[in-house]
């Protein structure tokens, strides 16, 4: 039985984590099935957006606890397990990062732990008023190390390591304010908020949107000379692309000359 369910509303696929009696978590089935249907959908050129979302009152609680307490019997403690569980976490998050269509978290109920790394990891996110965000991982002795990335590239250094050090909830407007969410919407309405949003980017050029997806994320890791060179090579080649001309002479065209 699968752990998802997809669907395409026109060009923007919905994906939704639908496993509401185990709070969606990551297992290390939940994780495969995420990653293949993100990898499908990123090879899928008639998709111009993604929504990702949870079924029932959570979005996702992050990581199966139960899934990794009970590996502890093996021989080695689960290592092995934990190991191979980290590794395909994380590559999942990183083909959010790698794919070229923009992914929009749209969020009613909790993520929390590795929940509120894929919302981290999501290029957009829109939570619905009643949301609530943690990385409660210091509270139960597993500090939210993998979370820490994708949270901290997020927000500030001292929001994130309030919420890391805390493991305390924030609301819907705190995540906001931290800008952890884009936008909140109405309590039940992140949904058709976030499909609101993938409507508009899906109506523009897609191959600009994915070099500017791209771009976006490569500079951000590069200092401030070297984003400038990359980023005015981009440029160029924007230009040169036929989005760019038969876009910039439909303005022009519609602008007088000056003088």
């Amino acid at each position: 039985m699968s752990l998802l369910r997809i669907e395409d509303r026109g060009p923007i696929r919905v994906i939704t984590l639908s496993n509401p009696a185990r709070r969606n978590a990551l297992s290390l089935a939940m994780i495969g099935e995420l990653h293949a249907a993100l990898r499908a959908a990123g090879g899928t050129r008639a998709i111009r957006a993604v929504i990702l979302t949870g079924e029932g009152p959570a979005f996702c609680a992050g990581h199966d606890l139960k899934e990794i307490q009970a590996a502890r019997v093996m021989p080695d403690k689960g290592r092995a397990f934990f190991v191979e569980l980290m590794a395909a976490c994380s590559a999942m998050m990183l083909e959010i990062r790698m794919m070229p269509q923009p992914v929009i978290a749209a969020i009613e109920g909790i993520a929390t732990a590795a929940g509120c790394q894929l919302v981290a990891s999501c290029d957009l996110a829109i939570a619905g008023a009643d949301a609530k965000f943690a990385t409660p991982g210091v509270n139960i002795g597993l500090f939210c190390s993998t979370p820490m990335v994708a949270l901290s590239r997020n927000v500030t250094n001292k929001h994130a390591m309030e919420m890391l050090l805390t493991g305390e909830m924030i609301d819907a407007a705190t995540a906001h304010r931290f800008a952890l969410a884009n936008r909140v919407a109405a309590a039940g309405e992140a949904f058709a908020t976030a499909l609101d949003l993938a409507s508009l980017i899906a109506a523009k050029p897609a191959a600009v949107v994915t070099l500017g997806k791209e771009a976006f994320y490569r500079q951000k890791e590069m200092s401030l000379e070297a984003a400038y060179s990359y980023t005015s090579s981009v440029m160029v080649e924007n230009m040169l692309m036929r989005e760019a001309g038969e876009g910039i002479g439909a303005f022009v065209g519609k602008t007088p000359s000056p003088g």
